[in-house]
Formats: structure tokens, C-alpha cells, sequence
């Protein structure tokens, strides 16, 4: 028999993967040269907008990320100070 607690706990996960599902569809996309600049930093902009310690790698992950343009990267940086300022 699942108590309220085990239960919970169930849903928490669930949701945490859903989480996690959501920022790699954005890193990838944030990623990809074949959407326009644009996208990739609409992207980077949503995985902030989540807002957790997950995203906040994902942003310094494409902060870091060489192959993207020095604005996009330079973006990705600002939206990560913003993640750290609210509180991951």
C-alpha cells in the first residue's frame, strides 16, 4: 500500500525528469548551427526561465561551448548570473 509520502515522492521525480527532459531539448537546441541565432538564444533564455541548478549547467555548459557565437555565449553567461541571483 503507497502512503501520501511515497507517493509524493513518486510525483517529485516524475516531474524532476519531466525537468530534465525539458532543459536537454533545449540545450540540444541551443546547440544546433542549423536553427537561426535567434532560436538557440530563445532557447537559452527558457532554460533560464526554469530556473534550476540543472539549467544553471546547462547555461554555463553553453557559456562554455566554443563552437557558438561570442553573443550567444555572452548571453548564455547573463542568463546564468540571472539563475544564480534568484536562487537555484
Amino acid at each position: 500500500m503507497q502512503t501520501f509520502e511515497t507517493t509524493a515522492r513518486g510525483r517529485r521525480k516524475k516531474m524532476s525528469e519531466q525537468v530534465s527532459n525539458e532543459v536537454k531539448k533545449l540545450t540540444d537546441i541551443a546547440c544546433d548551427p542549423e536553427f537561426d541565432p535567434e532560436i538557440r538564444m530563445r532557447s537559452a533564455q527558457q532554460i533560464s526561465r526554469i530556473g534550476t541548478y540543472e539549467a544553471l549547467l546547462a547555461l554555463l555548459g553553453l557559456a562554455a561551448n566554443e563552437k557558438l557565437a561570442i553573443k550567444e555565449r555572452d548571453n548564455a553567461l547573463k542568463l546564468a548570473r540571472e539563475v544564480l541571483k534568484k536562487g537555484t
